[in-house]
């Protein structure tokens, strides 16, 4: 199924990474102990940003990269009963 939302500009859609139900040790998580995963897969980018000149400058990376992202970066949505995140592309910390 592709996704039928095309972010703006330098902005890119995430899928974040299911949260760990299980500790290190072995301990089982409920819901409100896990943490917010900070990893995901990016399912849609943006053109680019338009420079300042009014050239587009292209992004750094694309659909299918695993990315390593802020704590609390992005705005979360839900489209067709799936979680995303929406990010500018300079929120990316890293990719994986």
């Amino acid at each position: 199924m592709a996704l039928k939302v095309k972010p703006l500009a330098d902005r890119v859609v995430v899928e974040p990474a299911p949260a760990e139900e299980v500790s290190t040790g072995g301990i089982i998580l409920p819901d409100t102990a896990q943490e917010k995963p900070q990893q995901g897969t990016i399912v849609a980018t943006g053109p680019g940003k338009v420079s300042d000149a009014g050239t587009t400058i292209a992004m750094e990376v694309k659909k299918g990269d695993k990315i390593l992202y802020g704590k609390y970066s992005g705005t979360e949505f839900a489209f067709e009963g799936t979680d995303f995140l929406i990010m500018r592309e300079s929120d990316i910390l890293a990719v994986l």
